[in-house]
């Protein structure tokens, strides 16, 4: 665990966020704030327990010298003596005991630092005021990232409703903690509702075509981001991947980011509606059709899984984290997203997960909730600088591009940094590290909407999507065998 008081310097142990590892800003892990805090509440309950047998102890030589004076004219020296011994040795382990409870008040009173600032915090992002002004630690000056300036936005909108009707400042604060944070899940049920916004509503997806066929497969992060790019090249298509995992066969499901175009209005599960399927309905039509998917390529109950995603595919796949039916049957063990609002969705305890974003991508901040800092949950933060393309490729930004995540990727496998060597090993423990696989490729089709009929097309025959991974940069097509 990182100290940020040095040892003997009289101050309380502290947790520290871990530092910069080159372009990548980290939290989470077992490097994390969380992981740190949960370590001092350990050692402060080690430590009661040895404060507690000390004591025992002491009392115990306490008694022993004190049954030694009956016998001290036996002997005067010799008594004397052992008296003195068994006191000196009592008064050494009250010694001991004294400063490991010194130790012992320092890391409680850590703990009560700890809770009073996230209890002040959650107070103050309730009322909608965060930040330096309000007794953050100061920053270097900087201008706000594209994604943390839009999660505080969205975070905020409460009090940035109640600023532009005109209310005052005060009173817009308390409106702001009254309401709250942002609930986009509800946000976007209630858009649902709304007159022609119902397309918005989730409806039941299925399975219309599958292919199979063998392929070389590159299971680190960067290579199965880089499956994502090739998957989202054809309208409404996911890949599950039968491997030889480390310890038994695993799967592994690829979802694609939002595509535009390539099907028929409606039809494609992965058009910009699906984000509000994912966001605000928790993939519930989604995840039906990839549990039937893994059904359909073989997978069978209490089989490993790992899910994959990018950008909206990446919520989908924490999706999968808390859908009953998919943890009822498989055994999910790791998510890997790029570019995803995830902040939100909490999987059931146990799952891995690893959260690429960029600084400059808008798109990780619009849910309006920072990822939590757990044991099990590792975001890396890229801070890479990024060339503007041409107007025409601009699609949702730079930072997006899904090029740019698979480097960032790889440079996560390269890192020493104890929190991303730990998660990737937790990856690499369910698939392990890539080879020959069966690749089974599903196409998915949206029901079409009462009173709106529609071609499905022919399984096989999709045009190309254009989607966000590919309006923000190129990838070339992955190569079948």
């Amino acid at each position: 665990m990182t100290e940020a008081t040095p040892a003997g310097s009289g101050g309380p142990p502290l947790v520290s966020a871990p530092p910069p590892d080159g372009s990548l800003r980290i939290r989470g892990g077992i490097g994390g704030l969380s992981f740190q805090f949960e370590e001092l509440l350990a050692g402060a309950a080690a430590l009661d327990g040895l404060v507690r047998q000390l004591q025992t102890v002491e009392t115990e030589a306490d008694a022993v010298r004190r049954a030694l004076f009956p016998y001290q004219s036996d002997s005067y020296t010799s008594g004397s003596n052992a008296i003195i011994a068994v006191g000196e040795a009592s008064r050494e382990i009250g010694v001991v005991r004294s400063q490991l409870q010194r130790i012992g008040q320092d890391v409680s009173a850590s703990r009560r630092e700890y809770e009073y600032a996230e209890a002040r915090n959650a107070l103050l992002l309730r009322m909608g005021l965060h930040g330096s002004e309000y007794g953050a630690a100061p920053e270097p000056p900087a201008l706000p990232g594209a994604r943390d300036a839009v999660e505080d936005w969205i975070a905020m909108v409460p009090r940035n409703l109640a600023v532009l009707l005109g209310l005052p400042a005060p009173l817009a604060a308390v409106l702001g903690a009254l309401g709250g944070p942002a609930d986009v899940r509800r946000l976007v049920r209630d858009a649902a509702e709304a007159p022609g916004l119902v397309f918005l509503k989730p409806r039941p997806v299925s399975i219309v075509g599958r292919e199979t066929f063998s392929a070389d497969v590159d299971l680190s992060p960067a290579g199965l981001l880089r499956r994502a790019g090739a998957v989202g090249q054809r309208s409404g298509q996911i890949e599950v991947i039968e491997v030889d995992g480390a310890e038994r066969p695993a799967w592994v499901v690829i979802i694609p980011g939002t595509q535009l175009g390539g099907t028929p209005e409606g039809a494609n599960p992965f058009d910009p509606a699906g984000v509000a399927e994912a966001l605000g309905y928790d993939s519930a039509s989604t995840a039906v059709a990839i549990r039937q998917a893994l059904q359909q390529a073989g997978a069978a109950a209490g089989d490993q899984l790992v899910a994959v995603g990018y950008s909206q595919g990446g919520i989908h796949a924490m999706n999968l984290g808390r859908d009953r039916a998919v943890l009822a049957e498989y055994d999910l063990k790791f998510v890997l997203t790029a570019g995803s609002p995830v902040g939100g969705i909490s999987p059931e305890p146990g799952i891995r997960s690893l959260h690429l974003e960029h600084e400059q991508d808008w798109v990780p901040g619009a849910d309006g909730v920072a990822n939590p800092d757990t044991r099990d949950r590792v975001t890396v933060t890229l801070t890479n600088p990024l060339d503007l393309p041409p107007l025409k490729d601009f699609g949702l930004g730079p930072g997006h591009r899904l090029e740019n995540y698979a480097d960032g990727a790889a440079l996560i496998t390269a890192s020493r940094d104890n929190s991303l060597r730990d998660s990737t090993a937790a990856l690499a423990a369910v698939v392990g590290t890539g080879g020959a696989a069966t690749v089974n490729r599903f196409s998915l089709r949206r029901e079409a909407r009462p009173g709106h009929a529609r071609d499905e097309g022919r399984p096989g025959q999709e045009p190309p999507a254009t989607n966000d991974r590919a309006r923000g940069g190129s990838l070339p097509r992955g190569r079948r065998s």
